[in-house]
């Protein structure tokens, strides 16, 4: 206080409009442009570049996003094309398959039918044979009983 009253500043009432009004206010202006100065203005800058970095971030990670979006949209597109041509190669094989399967069991079949008629002639070129065997035998067995009759007489 004493310091105080050096400016002419009296004791006493609630409102004295002495020297300290000012220097108060002139401490008050000095102490903002120093924390200013010292505080606010280098927080301030720290505070707007970390700003800006996330703004460059978000636009960044917009765009990577939407980028993503794209190439997952043309994955699903390659894959279902993929997809398509595989099933279109498993309905291929599966008609060749068929188509094999068709033809082996008709070439099965043509060689059955074949082996079959083979057989029926050798077994009618057989039946014959022993047919005209028998009948060989039957002219020699009546020639025979014939010869036999009529020696007997």
């Amino acid at each position: 206080m004493t310091s105080l009253l050096l400016f002419g500043a009296s004791e006493g009432g609630l409102f004295d409009f002495d020297a300290t009004l000012p220097l108060m206010a002139a401490q008050v202006v000095l102490l903002t442009y120093i924390l200013n100065a010292l505080f606010f203005k280098p927080v301030g800058k720290v505070v707007e570049e970390r700003e800006d970095y996330v703004l460059t971030s978000r636009t960044e990670a917009k765009k990577k996003l939407a980028e993503v979006e794209k190439l997952e949209t043309d994955l699903k597109n390659q894959l279902k094309g993929a997809r398509q041509a595989a099933q279109k190669v498993i309905a291929e094989a599966e008609d060749d398959s068929d188509k094999l399967y068709k033809e082996a069991l008709s070439l099965a079949n043509s060689e059955a039918n074949a082996s079959r008629e083979k057989v029926r002639r050798e077994i009618d070129s057989q039946r014959e044979s022993a047919l005209n065997q028998l009948k060989s035998d039957a002219d020699r067995l009546g020639d025979l009983i014939v010869q036999k009759l009529l020696a007997a007489k």
